[in-house]
């Protein structure tokens, strides 16, 4: 089993003074994050129920242990708490070409020709379109012109270097 934790939103600051929270979500589909089993850093359960656009209210804990966040001085104690899921508990891709980031870190990078180019070490995404860095320190887009081919069953992807990209030496 995957054991991987993948963030997944992070709470904000409160709303109103019932216990609401502000709730940024880093999933395509904000509304599904409350039905996956959803833990903090320190492994506790974390529950949500969506209130508005980016507003929940939040429970943490689990079955008789499970407490609701009441007031606004509890909600504020939240503010920036990590929500995480379990790699194994998201579903699988609906489309061969979709992936999780998640999955790519760790692939080998290999050119066209099959030469090592190292590992891809993560995958960034700052809003204009995800890129991924090699272990070299190398930052390259992640497009279908730069990574033609990903093969997640044998561990690695084929990075087509762009010839505007210099290599450090």
């Amino acid at each position: 089993m995957d054991d991987r934790l993948i963030l997944m939103g992070v709470i904000g600051r409160p709303h109103g003074v019932r216990g609401a929270v502000h709730v940024t979500t880093y999933s395509p589909d904000p509304e599904g994050l409350a039905e996956l089993p959803l833990r903090d850093e320190r492994g506790r359960r974390v529950g949500l129920a969506w209130t508005g656009a980016g507003i929940a209210r939040v429970t943490i804990g689990e079955g008789d242990e499970a407490a609701a966040i009441a007031d606004r001085d509890a909600a504020a104690k939240l503010t920036n708490l990590r929500l995480y899921v379990r790699r194994a508990d998201l579903p699988p891709p609906e489309d061969e070409d979709e992936f999780y980031f998640a999955d790519l870190i760790g692939l080998h990078a290999v050119g066209p020709d099959g030469a090592a180019l190292g590992t891809i070490r993560a995958v960034h995404d700052f809003g204009a379109g995800a890129s991924i860095e090699l272990s070299d320190g190398s930052l390259l887009p992640f497009t279908r012109a730069v990574v033609p081919e990903i093969d997640l069953p044998g561990g690695r992807a084929v990075v087509v270097r762009p010839v505007e990209v210099e290599m450090r030496e």
